[in-house]
């Protein structure tokens, strides 16, 4: 029982150390991502953080995969080169005996792996889609960022505005760039607000300005100066989000099994099953020479992962394809990592017993 609790206690500190990295890896790609689409104009910044957090909460299931992989593997890589494996293997314990522990440290967290894939990363899914429809939704003048040239989303107005007044009531110096009907308008305001009118329409209303018109490519333009000049802004319906396999929730899936739909079921069905798989593979990969290279078995544990990874991403193509049936894909992957790892463990196995009949 002390052993036990030690080796949990080893478990779940490596597995905090490994998960915070690999989550800071994913904060900052992600990060880095929506930060340029908000740079581009393609999103609000106020956007950013709302998304990262339906971003991470997506791909925590296939992070806590890895984690679970690598904790196991990097701890029982440590009893190796410590010579704890030898104290262990000369009391008679088999490479089996690492079964039990590695399970009762595992299977929570596989529990937990199995809601985020099956509910949690779907849900995440559909509300960032929906925040992001929402964002769109917006009228042109509530989307504009000071410092940037904002586009309409009918592609024939540019905004820019330097500056937010102190009560972000009103906004200075705004340059309006427009076309309508083939003529070239081009607005510079000391000042400009919103007004809604009575119908409720709403207005751009710009305060002492300029109004350069004219026809690109002709000499022909006239200016105008204005003391008061409204824009009226489109207003854009709200529109439902795209359905998607990939968000849409378990049980609309499995009432309508149609190809796309079963294979989004084989990949989120096969995360929690690889996860098992791995954790139990971690440990006849486990195995280091303390007198070699420390480096080698992770390397091969990481290939191995990306594999796995990959086929799994394969059967779920096929299935949404019709190239593979159901049944297979979700079963055919893991079935060959099963006898994959029943062969390395026979090979642990086989090669301890070998050194103590020699002995």
């Amino acid at each position: 029982m002390i052993f036990q609790r030690a080796l949990l206690r080893e478990f779940s500190q490596t597995a905090l150390a490994v998960f915070v990295a690999l989550f800071a890896i994913l904060l900052t790609t992600q990060l880095i991502r929506l930060l340029a689409e908000a740079a581009g104009g393609k999103l609000a910044s106020e956007a950013v953080v709302a998304l990262l957090g339906f971003g991470a909460l997506n791909y925590l299931a296939v992070l806590l995969s890895l984690t679970l992989f690598v904790a196991v593997l990097m701890t029982l890589s440590r009893a190796y080169r410590d010579s704890e494996m030898v104290v262990w293997f000369a009391s008679g314990q088999p490479l089996t005996a690492w079964i039990g522990p590695v399970l009762r440290f595992a299977l929570p967290l596989v529990v937990a792996i199995a809601a985020l894939s099956l509910f949690l990363s779907p849900w995440a899914l559909s509300k960032s889609a929906e925040y992001r429809q929402r964002l769109a939704s917006r009228d042109e003048v509530s989307r504009v960022s000071p410092g940037s040239f904002n586009e309409s989303a009918g592609a024939d107005r540019v905004f820019f505005v330097e500056a937010v007044t102190g009560d972000a009531t009103k906004v200075k110096n705004v340059f309006v760039n427009s076309m309508q009907n083939g003529r070239l308008g081009i607005m510079a305001a000391a000042e400009g607000y919103t007004e809604t009118a009575v119908n409720g329409d709403r207005f751009l209303v710009l305060d002492h300005g300029r109004r350069y018109e004219g026809t690109p490519g002709t000499p022909e333009y006239r200016v105008m100066e204005f003391e008061r000049y409204a824009v009226r802004i489109e207003t854009r319906e709200m529109r439902g989000i795209d359905e998607k396999p990939s968000n849409m929730p378990l049980w609309e899936l499995m009432r309508n099994p149609i190809a796309p739909n079963l294979g989004e079921i084989v990949w989120r069905l096969g995360i929690p099953l690889a996860a098992i798989n791995l954790v139990l593979l971690a440990i006849p990969l486990s195995f280091v020479n303390p007198r070699g290279g420390r480096a080698t078995n992770l390397i091969f544990a990481i290939l191995t992962y990306m594999i796995y990874s990959n086929l799994l991403s394969v059967s779920q193509a096929w299935v949404r394809q019709g190239r593979m049936p159901f049944e297979v894909g979700l079963v055919a992957v893991h079935l060959a990592m099963l006898v994959i790892l029943l062969l390395m463990f026979w090979r642990r196995l086989a090669v301890f017993s070998w050194m103590r009949l020699w002995r």
